[in-house]
């Protein structure tokens, strides 16, 4: 009997364990991609050297927070955008907040260098971007 007792509250146990496994209290998110407003490049780079880069978006509301910098590799193209985190279950303004986020880039190649900032998108859902040639020296 005391057996079956041990099983039972071992079996009780496990089943209370599980459960609480199934909660759904998940975080519920998006990423999204942010356009940039302005971009500032410095007149040129010096190969080997590092410099700023100072990029100033807008979040649409208090939901989205800064998540890192999209900065795509394509030969001596660089595409580059914000990647911003929403939270889906806040409770948001609708103020529209102006940020500025600067990152360092550092000259690995001779050739100039082709910034794509990303702008937003047009009316036909195609991709906008600012385009900026910055020389190497």
């Amino acid at each position: 009997m005391k057996q079956i007792m041990k099983n039972v509250a071992v079996l009780l146990i496990g089943i209370v364990f599980f459960s609480a496994c199934l909660n759904n209290d998940t975080p519920n998110y998006k990423y999204e991609i942010v356009a940039i407003d302005e971009a500032k490049t410095p007149e040129s780079f010096t190969f080997g050297k590092r410099d700023t880069i100072t990029l100033k978006y807008t979040f649409k509301n208090t939901c989205y927070n800064f998540d890192n910098v999209y900065y795509e590799y394509q030969d001596t193209v660089r595409v580059v955008a914000i990647r911003a985190f929403v939270d889906l279950d806040a409770t948001c303004t609708d103020a529209a907040i102006e940020k500025e986020h600067k990152f360092i880039v550092t000259a690995t190649q001779k050739e100039d260098y082709l910034f794509k900032f990303f702008k937003g998108k047009d009316s036909n859902g195609e991709n906008i971007f600012e385009e900026i040639v910055v020389p190497v020296n």
